[in-house]
């Protein structure tokens, strides 16, 4: 029913500004009466990070940044989802316009630039929640902050009591130095603070699993270090991957192909995946990871599974397939 209503409305939401019509697409989430999916399969869950997964399809990070809508996204059959990216403070994040579609290349180019309410106001909506289901919590640093390690440890603590595992962004191209954390010793330092925030806070309650996205833009030498690093702290897992700052000669839309920012969708998806299979390798099955970047259909799903990943994850494809990809991607799963 939900996927023939979007068949119906999409010819009006493509004619939108795009950040229009994903606010409006919140906005029908959070109003519309949206029945409970049927239960997942049996043979569709999975254990991963010590959580037990309904299914494998999950919201990635940035479709519900302030945790709106994070009932109605399990409601559409989703097995987990993440919100944020949040940041310690409200941010505005970069002027509009910031988020362009590629239609012909299935992409889609963002610079948000980390806009979001902060955590309080988040943590509040977290807290008012009455449903269930695995919830990712994506934590970043704000844009003028002098400490941002300190800002991911501020992040873990805030959240500790409503999330069930944490995403450490440290790949996002749209904030100043950001990728710069993906560096061995800025690594270091930021892994070491944020395990023991994690750790403080877990004596109060249980220890939630920490996972870090890195960027598909990476050099083999730097996700050495960062594998190795990961592993060091005893990370609990990865996502792989970011937007891309690349721009494939194959891309149509040369005109929004200039546009500075991360670029996602069916263009992300050879890269992307190349480098989660370069992860596996390096991983060797120490801990799970998590396939995002350019699903587009369920064969691309497979694909991210394939390379390596445990879970996949899902957003641009959305703005152009709709929530029934959700479902064609677990009946072929």
């Amino acid at each position: 029913m939900i996927g023939t209503a979007f068949s119906l409305i999409r010819p009006l939401l493509m004619r939108m500004d795009p950040e229009l019509a994903h606010e409006r697409t919140l906005a029908a989430l959070r109003s519309l009466p949206i029945p409970p999916c049927l239960p997942d399969s049996p043979t569709l869950g999975v254990r991963a990070f010590g959580l037990d997964f309904p299914n494998r399809v999950g919201v990635a990070a940035g479709f519900d940044k302030n945790a709106e809508v994070v009932d109605p996204l399990f409601r559409l059959g989703f097995g987990f989802v993440e919100i944020g990216s949040v940041t310690p403070r409200p941010q505005e994040g970069n002027p509009r316009p910031r988020l362009f579609r590629l239609p012909a290349d299935q992409g889609v180019i963002n610079r948000f630039g980390f806009n979001n309410q902060g955590h309080a106001a988040v943590l509040a909506r977290l807290q008012a929640r009455k449903g269930k289901g695995i919830l990712g919590v994506n934590v970043g640093a704000n844009k003028d902050s002098e400490d941002k390690a300190a800002d991911y440890a501020a992040g873990i603590v805030a959240f500790a009591a409503v999330a069930s595992y944490f995403t450490l962004n440290v790949s996002s191209p749209n904030t100043p130095g950001l990728r710069n954390l993906q560096k061995r010793e800025a690594l270091d330092d930021l892994l070491a603070r944020v395990v023991e925030a994690r750790d403080t806070s877990a004596l109060h309650g249980t220890r939630r699993p920490l996972l870090l996205k890195i960027a598909p833009d990476v050099t083999m030498f730097e996700l050495d270090d960062i594998v190795d690093r990961a592993l060091a702290h005893g990370l609990d897992g990865m996502i792989v991957s970011n937007t891309t700052i690349s721009r494939p000669d194959s891309l149509k839309e040369k005109a929004v192909a200039g546009e500075a920012g991360g670029l996602s969708g069916a263009p992300l998806f050879e890269l992307s995946t190349q480098v989660l299979a370069e992860t596996a390798k390096r991983v060797a099955g120490r801990f799970p990871l998590i396939g995002v970047g350019g699903i587009h259909s369920p064969q691309t799903a497979k694909a991210k599974i394939e390379a390596g990943a445990t879970l996949v994850q899902l957003y641009s494809s959305l703005v152009y397939k709709g929530p029934g990809l959700v479902t064609q991607i677990k009946r072929a799963l």
